[in-house]
């Protein structure tokens, strides 16, 4: 834990002297594409300006200077499967922002949707010894937190205070400089594989760049897809990629749970590949402009040429109708989404003030979703594009890069995390595991 500390604080700061330099990167890596975006900040902003997002730490104004895409190489499952084949497609990716941005970036925020994520609720409090909360004291109490026995081979991603409480006043969003006898602290804890992100750190170091964060997509994907209510009030946000689906939680304008199911766009397309026996290149391009989840009358009656190369001219020549594409897609995404509605009772989510639940990623661009999903997933359901950031290219807007657009908000705007604060090192107990998201029950 300690080491873990160290090298996400050297993170931290590198991040920092990066964005006083003017220009980092952000790098989303994902199962189906790896996006790009060189962001050059303004120094002269006011760091102690909000944006509503309700952060604590300093925050900086940014505009998006370049920003590249490319087929994902390498990337099973949100992680990184053949190490040389990422490595040359991180770098073409990062040249090819660099050469739009014109300027030359050696740090960059990554961010990852595999990992298997898991989180955890802890809790600490302790007495204040003269009646004030300083600095040292939000460190002491983080430190009081029972860390739970997460397991052998996990690494904490994000650890995040979410609620301060002082005697019997809960909700308090940044605690210093308050008076009463007793600080209370919930934290929420984010833990992944730490294979998966050595591997992340390693591929990064090999195409000569530093690493300045590392960031879970279904927490940088909620960041851009949730608007400020949503944020506050409670919401889900589904980020539906092509290899994994991210789930995350938010209440009072922090992650308080996050989640992944192994299975996205890219086994919709397999299911056509398999299905109408074409290579899996055919079945994005059929179900890419002809898919869909919701049949009607209509559909029987839309014939699809699938086309082909193969030379035999029946099989070339072979259609099918809209509706038995549907009907090969349907059960797929309905098994998604039955997942995800799993992770969100797990969780708890029934017990937010509100169920909002936000599609986001390129699989929710599937037509009919947006009359599939409440079925399974509540009412509230609504397709979430990411929040309009500067300067970013029209053609990287929609939902599929809600990641990348979330990774510059977090990249300018973090939220504090545990290694933020001069903890006590010598104190982290392992005891009793909390609930991730029992203390919102308590106290709103």
């Amino acid at each position: 834990m300690t080491d873990l500390y160290q090298s996400q604080r050297a993170m931290r700061n590198m991040r920092k002297a990066a964005i006083q330099r003017g220009v980092v990167a952000v790098l989303d890596l994902g199962t189906s594409k790896i996006a790009c975006l060189v962001l050059r900040f303004d120094p002269t902003h006011d760091e102690g300006a909000s944006d509503g997002v309700g952060r604590m730490a300093g925050q900086s104004a940014f505009r998006v200077i370049g920003a590249a895409t490319t087929r994902s190489r390498g990337v099973k499952f949100g992680e990184i499967d053949a190490m040389a084949e990422t490595e040359r497609a991180v770098r073409t990716v990062v040249q090819a922002a660099q050469k739009m941005a014109n300027v030359r970036v050696d740090h960059v925020i990554a961010s990852f949707s595999g990992g298997e994520p898991r989180s955890y609720g802890l809790d600490g409090s302790l007495d204040l010894e003269d009646g004030q909360v300083r600095d040292q004291d939000v460190a002491r109490v983080m430190a009081a937190c029972e860390v739970p026995p997460y397991g052998e081979g996990r690494e904490v991603i994000h650890a995040q205070p979410v609620n301060f409480s002082i005697d019997h006043r809960t909700g308090i969003e940044d605690p210093r400089s308050h008076r009463g006898n007793r600080l209370s602290v919930d934290m929420h804890l984010l833990t992944v594989d730490q294979c998966v992100i050595q591997n992340l750190i390693h591929c990064i170091k090999r195409c000569d760049l530093e690493l300045a964060g590392i960031a879970s997509s279904a927490y940088v994907s909620g960041m851009s897809s949730l608007v400020e209510d949503e944020q506050e009030l409670g919401a889900a946000c589904i980020d539906m990629g092509g290899g994994t689906t991210g789930v995350s939680i938010f209440i009072k304008k922090h992650m308080i749970y996050a989640d992944s199911v192994r299975l996205g766009g890219c086994h919709v397309t397999g299911d056509i590949s398999k299905g109408l026996q074409v290579p899996f290149a055919t079945a994005e391009r059929i179900k890419t402009f002809y898919g869909g989840v919701v049949a009607t009358g209509m559909d029987d009656r839309e014939m699809i040429e699938i086309g082909g190369e193969t030379g035999d001219w029946e099989r070339d020549r072979r259609t099918i109708s809209r509706s038995e594409l549907i009907g090969i897609m349907r059960p797929r995404v309905e098994e998604i989404l039955d997942d995800v509605r799993a992770r969100l009772d797990a969780a708890g989510f029934e017990h937010l003030p509100s169920q909002q639940v936000v599609l986001t990623g390129g699989a929710s661009q599937i037509p009919g979703l947006d009359g599939l999903a409440p079925k399974i997933l509540g009412q509230k359901v609504r397709i979430g594009r990411p929040l309009r950031v500067q300067g970013l290219p029209q053609a990287m807007t929609g939902a599929a890069f809600a990641s990348a657009v979330g990774l510059c908000l977090f990249a300018a705007h973090p939220q504090d995390e545990w290694w933020d604060f001069e903890i006590p090192v010598e104190r982290y107990p392992a005891r009793s595991l909390k609930r991730a998201v029992r203390w919102f029950r308590d106290n709103w």
